[in-house]
């Protein structure tokens, strides 16, 4: 469903941007390009009031298309305008609040949301792809997976290792206590006979 969005009166309803703010416009594209970007062929139409009029930044882009009008007034008639032209009005929803706008949308029969409700809907966190919240599962490598990874990484793999015995640093197995003939259980050494 395509979007034509009453731009400052969405703003109004965001609590992470101020109308005081110069780029206000801008933060709320940005909230709406991810928006739009989450479903593929999501069209969103934004009409600003307010504004500064010919905005010097190109606020369009992915999916999302701006319109600057010249004063409030004007953005409400470019709206209704808009929604009278529009060939298809059951394939759009209007975001505004205004009651003038709001009516029109409904003669026309496009649903309506209200600014606030659809600012909620913006900033709820997105779902992960299906994809994603599949549960993970372990998957086991065979031995020679394994070594043509550490292959790959430039580490010796354990067919090598056990091939070619231990590392050359390695020690030598056992204990110390028992390499150098100390008794494991009594801790005491061994003599050694002389022959």
């Amino acid at each position: 469903m395509h979007l034509l969005i009453d731009g400052h009166n969405l703003i109004g309803q965001v609590p992470s941007i101020s109308l005081a703010d110069a780029d206000d416009e801008a933060q709320l594209v940005m909230l709406l390009r991810r928006y739009a970007t989450s479903k593929r062929g999501r069209q969103v139409v934004v009409v600003f009031d307010r504004g500064v009029y010919g905005h010097p930044q190109r606020l369009d882009g992915y999916g999302v298309t701006c319109h600057f009008a010249m004063s409030p007034q004007d953005a409400d008639a470019q709206l209704i305008r808009r929604i009278g032209a529009l060939r298809r009005p059951r394939d759009w929803t209007l975001v505004s609040s205004d009651r003038q706008v709001t009516r029109v949308a409904r003669e026309r029969g496009m649903r309506v949301i209200g600014a606030r409700e659809f600012a909620a809907r913006l900033l709820a966190p997105t779902a992960p792809p299906a994809e994603a919240r599949e549960e993970k599962r372990d998957v086991r490598l065979s031995e020679a997976e394994v070594a043509e990874w550490l292959q790959l990484f430039g580490e010796p793999s354990n067919q090598d290792s056990a091939a070619s015995g231990p590392p050359p640093d390695a020690a030598p197995a056992g204990t110390e206590d028992e390499r150098h003939g100390a008794n494991a259980k009594t801790g005491k050494h061994k003599r050694r006979r002389r022959s």
